[in-house]
């Protein structure tokens, strides 16, 4: 395995990051069960995957419950890095959900509960909310850390001026600033390039891509059956991709192109050109078997040259940026 600084924070993490919304206390649709799910956790720590990631409404918290319990058993809770999100309704009342200062002290301590810990290493917000001031948000986040329940603070799927107008209003309140960025980023789409790549780089925010492998349709030709029971019902993945088949199909025959030259599979050399990018720390990928685990940890094992990223790059046709303008208010 290897590690790298998150941003321009002294937290290393490993290059990639297990992403644990398939994990639940019991099976349903496409979720694991707490029994499949621990031997997947086990053989990550063992891979040297030290990130773990995941969010309080994966499988309405059982996602933290199943990753808690999982690494209270086979981890020393100094030697991982455990980050966890908050923004999506948790519960129906008003204030279930967003990022107020009401939303964010309940969520930190109903996640470190099914954790079953004292603090988590990261603390994100997983959409931005047009509901709450940015100012309340940052100052709420700031006081978290200062009490110790999270060592850093993330964002996830915004804009960029929402992510430096973040960085700049906590700079005015005396808080604490992003340190960590999630972003949909993929061969599928690299709309990120044009703006918040470059500012995190400027910024020196770390980036931990999410769907890395553009919800498996990177990791399989295309046109060939899902192996995954998540197609039918992810609806998300209709809003990401359904728009631009044809473009995304040119992408997906050069990923079977470059695959087949090097011997590699298709989802390692899609995560291998992730992890070229000088700005992308750690792709946080989703798995629900164990070859799928030994897949991504094996991508840190392909050396794309130019010619190669080359052939990867060159079928990409600009997408509408539009994915964030349809995520709703959380009222």
């Amino acid at each position: 395995m290897k590690y790298a600084n998150l941003g321009r924070s002294g937290l290393k993490v490993s290059r990639i990051g297990l992403g644990c919304m398939s994990f639940g206390v019991e099976a349903r649709a496409w979720r694991l069960d707490e029994i499949t799910s621990r031997p997947l956790i086990a053989r990550a720590l063992e891979l040297g995957i030290n990130f773990f990631d995941t969010a309080d409404m994966y499988g309405g918290g059982e996602s933290e419950t199943v990753l808690g319990r999982a690494l209270a058993d086979f981890a020393r809770r100094d030697e991982v890095v455990v980050a966890t999100k908050l923004f999506y309704p948790v519960r129906p009342d008003p204030n279930g959900g967003g990022l107020s200062r009401k939303a964010i002290f309940a969520g930190i301590d109903a996640s470190l509960v099914r954790l079953g810990m004292d603090h988590v290493d990261i603390y994100q917000i997983h959409r931005w909310d047009r509901d709450t001031p940015i100012e309340e948000t940052m100052e709420a986040l700031s006081e978290v850390v200062r009490a110790g329940k999270a060592r850093y603070i993330g964002a996830s799927s915004m804009f960029a001026w929402q992510l430096l107008k973040a960085q700049h209003v906590a700079a005015l309140v005396g808080g604490y600033r992003f340190i960590s960025v999630q972003p949909h980023y993929n061969l599928l789409n690299r709309e990120e390039e044009r703006e918040m790549l470059p500012m995190c780089h400027s910024e020196g925010i770390g980036v931990i891509p999410w769907s890395p492998l553009a919800r498996g349709r990177l990791a399989r030709p295309w046109g060939a059956d899902s192996t995954s029971d998540r197609l039918a019902s992810d609806r998300t993945a209709e809003l990401l991709y359904a728009a631009t088949a044809e473009a995304d199909r040119r992408v997906v025959d050069a990923v079977g192109e470059v695959s087949n030259l090097l011997g590699f599979s298709r989802a390692q050399v899609s995560l291998a050109w992730l992890l070229s990018k000088p700005d992308v720390t750690a792709p946080i990928v989703g798995v629900s078997k164990m070859s799928h685990l030994e897949d991504a940890v094996g991508s840190l094992n392909v050396d794309l040259d130019d010619e190669q990223r080359q052939v990867l790059e060159l079928p990409y046709v600009p997408h509408a940026s539009s994915f964030y303008q349809q995520i709703p208010g959380r009222n």
